[in-house]
């Protein structure tokens, strides 16, 4: 029987439509062989009245509207079994570096977090003009790049004379305070519309404050717009148009934080929020040239983002310098009761550290393939040989399978666009190819319940083996998209930090990755930094940007 008529006829079993079909042996049949199972004619006969009762159960679950804000009865944990993580905090002396007011004032657009807090602490400059000035090159840039969605001028003016009065006054909250940063339009933001980059909600308005963007309102920094993503958090393409990577206008940036990225390279904001579930903030990082960090599964709270997979999505900073992460994560990050997911350890970052004492690895296995960015990935371990540090020959593996598991990101997905799926509105997203989101959506339907929980089983199985593996280092050197780590990585919720390493033949960027130990994000960011001071890589900024 051909395959296409097998599905045929399972649609009539499990429809995703509101009515069922009866029920009979024969469409059974044809189901299980979809399924690859083998019940005998008597276990089958067995089984129809159960599978009307299904029918019945699946018909008043639909009846219920389930919002996306809505989270399952379960929460993942990434913490291995038997392991313990550092709980106690030192404070963080961030040492900002000295700075000089430039005579033209749209270079400081590109200037790191540090020498914009170092400007503001010290009022060279008012955050209201820093803010000026960015909402300016938001409005002449923001369309060519196609990057942004909600300019929030009035919104950001008034944060920042919030914020200059109280430095005048003296009472400097850190080094975010005054610094204006943009969001990913899936962090809701009341009296704003949250698209989610996707036509069936651009003109959706949600109630709930996002729990990192109150964090970075506490800690002063001046909200300025809202960036574009890849429709539902896939790609760079979303209701408006493709968001273009500013190294090269004739490519997209990538996704799925695909405005976060691009502003932040063209130095339309200080700094931007992304968020990852299977490379959303490396992806993006690496095509427009930006330093990211995908922290630790619930370090950040995901209360008031949108959901696309309750066990794999993770929010973090898209920044042009991987100490401007540090500063970012380090008040975005902690334990949140509107998230159950997240947790509350350590971030003992030393802006002095010296990283010759640490046990850094490159996964030599991966290194050894002629992939695309093999000469430039080989160069940056020479850099780290130059630095003086002994690098140390590491062998990335799992037997486990990876690929398969990437179901329960595709299932969890379905599930929280259900209603957008059955109710034909996905017709409206842009993208309608067999690897576009409606499609998947429509196929994950296809998952029984029973493979998705056997998959979440062998996580747990690939966390323990991946966390055993990772106790031999303190960082690991990985090409940003060799092997299977990026989605082993992404499943298991280890932190990494993406930052550029070169730039291809084209014109485009590329990157390297520093990948952690669970709750680790400290170690990786001081190899990136120093490796950002020795290489150079983050000193250079795209041609076409420079002035108003």
């Amino acid at each position: 029987m051909k395959r296409s008529t097998l599905v045929s006829l399972f649609l009539l079993i499990i429809s995703i439509t509101p009515s069922f079909a009866q029920v009979t042996v024969e469409k059974v049949k044809a189901a299980q062989e979809l399924m690859g199972l083998d019940f005998s004619e008597t276990e089958l006969e067995m089984m129809l009245k159960s599978l009307e009762g299904l029918q019945e159960d699946y018909e008043a679950i639909r009846k219920e509207s389930l919002d996306n804000a809505l989270r399952p009865a379960f929460i993942f944990n990434p913490l291995p079994i038997g392991a313990s993580f550092e709980k106690e905090q030192k404070e963080i002396n961030w040492k900002l570096p000295k700075t000089k007011l430039p005579k033209d004032r749209e270079e400081i657009a590109f200037y790191s977090v540090g020498q914009m807090a170092y400007l503001l602490k010290n009022r060279k400059i008012t955050s209201t003009e820093l803010t000026q000035l960015y909402i300016g090159r938001l409005k002449k840039y923001g369309d060519s790049l196609q990057c942004l969605i909600t300019l929030m001028e009035d919104y950001a003016l008034e944060h920042a004379k919030k914020a200059d009065e109280e430095i005048q006054a003296g009472n400097w909250r850190g080094p975010l305070h005054g610094v204006p940063y943009g969001i990913k339009d899936l962090l809701s933001v009341p009296g704003t519309k949250t698209t989610w980059g996707a036509a069936p909600y651009k003109e959706q308005e949600r109630d709930e404050m996002a729990t990192v963007v109150q964090k970075l309102d506490d800690a002063g920094a001046v909200l300025v717009v809202k960036l574009t993503l890849g429709a539902l958090a896939m790609g760079d393409v979303w209701y408006g148009g493709t968001t273009k990577n500013p190294w090269k206008l004739d490519q997209g940036s990538s996704g799925s934080s695909a405005g976060s990225a691009s502003a932040t390279v063209a130095g339309l904001v200080g700094f931007s929020i992304g968020t990852e579930t299977l490379g959303s903030i490396v992806s993006p990082s690496t095509r427009c040239g930006a330093s990211g960090l995908r922290p630790t599964f619930g370090r950040v709270s995901k209360y008031g983002a949108m959901a696309l997979s309750w066990t794999m999505d993770k929010i973090g900073p898209i920044c042009r310098y991987a100490e401007d992460c540090a500063m970012v994560f380090d008040v975005i990050r902690g334990k949140d009761p509107k998230d159950p997911s997240t947790s509350d350890f350590a971030f003992n970052y030393d802006p002095q550290s010296k990283i010759k004492g640490l046990k850094i690895a490159y996964a030599s296995n991966l290194f050894e393939k002629d992939y695309f960015n093999y000469k430039r990935d080989s160069a940056s371990l020479e850099v780290f040989k130059e630095m003086g540090v002994e690098l140390i020959p590491f062998e990335w593996k799992t037997e486990l399978p990876i690929g398969a598991m990437r179901l329960i990101l595709t299932a969890e997905a379905a599930a929280a666009f259900d209603e957008l799926t059955r109710s034909g509105r996905d017709s409206m997203l842009v993208r309608q190819t067999a690897n576009a989101w409606p499609n998947i959506f429509r196929g994950s339907r296809f998952i029984p319940a029973v493979e998705y929980i056997q998959a979440m089983r062998l996580r747990q199985q690939l966390v323990q083996e991946i966390h055993s593996l990772m106790q031999e280092v303190d960082v690991l050197i990985v090409p940003s998209f060799a092997g299977n780590q990026l989605t082993t990585t992404n499943l298991t919720g280890h932190p990494v930090v993406v930052v550029p390493n070169g730039f291809m033949e084209n014109g485009s960027p590329t990157s390297i990755c520093f990948l952690g130990n669970l709750f680790d994000e400290a170690k990786i960011l001081s190899v990136a930094k120093a490796f950002q001071a020795a290489s150079g890589h983050d000193d250079v900024h795209p041609g076409g940007f420079e002035g108003r």
